[in-house]
């Protein structure tokens, strides 16, 4: 993950070594996150407080490739995680403080939750009404809601296993096509995530930060922010609310986005935007193979 861009680019190589050397500082440090994003092993990089810095390491790359060639965003908006790869796009805060509160946001998300205690699942061809009665209906003094709102009848659910498991039946019988667990470590954007936000919140609202270059369009509301206070608001309550990605690309495209650029490892958001803007112009950058793509996107 990432490693082509390395080998290719100087400044993604050098979004790397910025990168390891965060991640070392931490106060419990490990393999140099370069070498876990190129080689693994997979069952560490799976770990969500690598993931979630390893994730954001590749994003960054990506987005200083693009610098490079002039290539700069007017709006940014990145899904959960993503968002932090957003501010520091647009200079919010540096990539090295970054590096360090994404590993420890990972790190409370699951010290939150023992693993197996939660769980989510994709709701896909229901409606949001739907999908909130089925959790109301089938909660039964658990937590179970809406946790990625991500557009055109794809609603990711969250909370407890057991109650996860009885608002996925539940949705079913209500009318949804079909229902899919996801592979995840905790039950992300839910109420169970509280203590998490809670650890993570002075650490966020202690960083040394600045108004963002350019807007920022927030998971938690699908409004802009154009300060860092309102910014850094947002990432605090993104942790155990859900993530409203259909009003973020709405957002995006009333402010007259008409070309996307994904940065990082894979492609599911352009997958999203193009079901909810449908004559989006779409491009990513993962690789150096993407970036010929990229550029003829963004010149036109």
């Amino acid at each position: 993950m990432g490693k082509a861009l390395a080998e290719a680019y100087p400044e993604a190589r050098a979004a790397f070594e910025e990168a390891d050397a965060a991640f070392v500082d931490d106060d419990r440090p490990s393999t140099p996150l370069s070498t876990l994003c190129f080689e693994g092993p997979e069952d560490r990089l799976t770990l969500t407080e690598i993931t979630q810095p390893a994730i954001l390491a590749v994003s960054v790359a990506a987005c200083r490739v693009l610098e490079a060639r002039g290539v700069c965003p007017a709006l940014v908006a990145g899904h959960s995680l993503g968002e932090y790869s957003a501010n520091v796009s647009a200079g919010t805060f540096t990539f090295r403080d970054a590096v360090r509160v994404v590993r420890r946001r990972g790190r409370y998300m699951q010290e939150a939750v023992p693993v197996g205690v939660g769980a989510m699942a994709a709701i896909l061809g229901a409606s949001l009404d739907t999908v909130r009665q089925a959790c109301e209906e089938a909660a039964d003094g658990e937590i179970v809601s809406p946790a990625n709102i991500n557009g055109q009848g794809q609603v990711v659910i969250a909370g407890h296993a057991s109650a996860v498991r009885r608002a996925s039946a539940r949705a079913k019988a209500l009318g949804a096509k079909l229902v899919v667990p996801l592979p995840v470590s905790a039950p992300f954007h839910c109420a169970l995530m509280k203590p998490a936000e809670e650890r993570l919140e002075p650490e966020l609202r202690g960083l040394t930060v600045q108004d963002p270059r350019v807007p920022i369009v927030a998971n938690v509301d699908g409004r802009l922010r154009t300060d860092a206070p309102s910014a850094i608001d947002a990432l605090v309550r993104q942790v155990s609310a859900p993530v409203q990605w259909e009003s973020v690309v709405r957002c995006l495209a009333s402010q007259g986005v008409t070309t996307y650029v994904e940065v990082g490892p894979g492609t599911v958001l352009g997958g999203l935007v193009r079901k909810i803007h449908t004559d989006a112009r779409l491009a990513h950058l993962g690789s150096p193979d993407d970036l010929p793509a990229v550029m003829a996107a963004c010149s036109n």
